[in-house]
């Protein structure tokens, strides 16, 4: 008992420091949000909130209107995840249920495009997007990688695990290819889809070079590209930038507090109804 005793308390002190170590990011950016640049060099640091949190707001949405840049960003963000998930889930069932020449040639090809540097792709996906008058626009942003190869990966990990003699079960009742995608395979990849949708959002959230070479107007900015903005050559109010950080941190918080359950379940594997 002693034994079981000592180790639980050793797990939960191990557990409680790591939890600090990862937190204290997240609350130094929220005590420089509400103190002046000054302060976030002082020795001792300040730890300890401040009065400036309004100021600091002001001052950041007079420089990047944080309504519009919030928009933008959550705009592209969640059609993103939606399309993505959608045409990542239908290219993993065709590669996890179907059986037709070249399967596995398909699929490898796009694992290797994993290993391809994502700066090589810049230049021929911008002139791309040039030639079709895209640029500056939300297309630019949402549609190249909505066929994203770790997403397709990872939800035809999951579906193979799905057994085959529901599907025909529902094919001699007479059920169509759609009806039991939507209606048969993809309820019981809901964990699944939820891992896959919090790495979709934080993916297109956090994007920073692409729009940064796409977007060429304060209108369009999305958070990534507007806080870099702030960085200037001579002077940089670090209180302006800290509130711009919380305020980009929040929306990633609340979406993954919203699927966590699912999305744990979506790492150590769904389980089929």
């Amino acid at each position: 008992m002693r034994k079981s005793i000592g180790k639980k308390i050793t797990m939960y002190v191990v557990l409680a420091i790591g939890a600090l170590i990862s937190l204290f990011p997240f609350y130094w950016a929220a005590i420089g949000a509400t103190n002046e640049s000054g302060k976030l060099f002082s020795k001792p640091p300040v730890l300890i909130p401040g009065s400036k949190l309004v100021e600091n707001v002001k001052n950041l949405n007079e420089a990047i209107d944080i309504g519009r840049v919030m928009f933008n960003s959550l705009f592209v963000a969640v059609v993103y995840t939606v399309l993505s998930l959608l045409i990542c889930s239908m290219a993993a069932y065709a590669f996890a249920k179907f059986r037709f020449r070249g399967r596995n040639i398909i699929f490898g090809i796009f694992l290797l495009s994993m290993m391809v540097p994502y700066h090589a792709t810049i230049i021929p996906l911008f002139k791309m997007m040039a030639n079709f008058g895209w640029l500056d626009t939300y297309q630019a942003l949402i549609l190249p990688n909505l066929a994203y190869p770790f997403a397709i990966f990872l939800m035809r990990q999951n579906m193979l695990a799905f057994p085959n003699s529901l599907i025909e079960a529902a094919r001699i009742d007479g059920s169509g290819e759609w009806k039991i995608f939507f209606r048969i395979v993809m309820p019981s990849m809901k964990p699944a889809l939820a891992a896959t949708a919090i790495f979709l959002f934080l993916y297109q959230w956090n994007s920073f070079l692409w729009p940064l070479i796409a977007l060429s107007s304060n209108e369009m900015y999305t958070f990534p590209v507007a806080l870099s903005s702030l960085f200037g050559l001579s002077r940089i109010d670090y209180g302006q930038v800290m509130s711009g950080v919380t305020i980009a941190t929040i929306p990633i918080i609340i979406f993954f507090l919203a699927l966590q359950r699912q999305f744990i379940s979506g790492m150590l594997g769904s389980a089929v109804k």
